[in-house]
């Protein structure tokens, strides 16, 4: 049976002053694109906050929507914008920290992400909402591909070794 650490599978002790291991360099960059893709979805949350009503109305027109489907719409926008605002920053501060579910996390979101841009351009999304949508998604790709490279995997092993069993 494969254990992962010696010593009947505990992890050996981490000598007293060791370093925290520091991010490569491709885990930093994919937390500068996080928050890019946080400081990008944060825009968006103004915007549709700022043009509410514009928004409403053009639904109730254009898409025959009762300016309370409108609405609920709308508000379920911007909440959904403000979770994913916080998703971006959380994991960012995760992946920065060296958490391994904080990597595995990230790639599951993307991957809801990805399913969320093709439904935008099945349903038919207007240009704008597009164009943020797919930007979203290549911050978040090129996120996943750094967070997934050799040094990356190193970084996380290296942070996963030193913290103690159940931090």
């Amino acid at each position: 049976m494969y254990q992962p650490y010696p010593q009947g599978g505990e992890r050996p002790p981490m000598p007293a002053g060791a370093a925290r291991p520091t991010p490569p360099r491709p885990v930093k960059s994919a937390v500068l694109l996080m928050y890019a893709g946080a400081a990008v979805t944060a825009v968006t949350l103004v915007i549709t906050a700022l043009t509410i009503h514009s928004i409403e109305t053009t639904m109730e027109n254009k898409a025959n929507y009762t300016s309370q489907q409108a609405h609920q719409l709308v508000v379920a926008a911007i909440v959904e914008a403000v979770i994913t605002l916080g998703l971006w920053l959380f994991m960012a501060w995760a992946n920065r920290s060296g958490y391994t579910w904080g990597r595995i996390a990230a790639t599951v979101l993307f991957a809801l992400n990805t399913v969320g841009l093709l439904l935008a351009v099945l349903r038919g999304a207007t240009a704008v909402n597009l164009v943020l949508a797919v930007l979203v998604w290549l911050i978040g790709l090129g996120a996943i591909v750094l967070l997934w490279r050799k040094e990356s995997s190193q970084y996380f092993a290296a942070v996963t070794r030193r913290r103690p069993p159940g931090g």
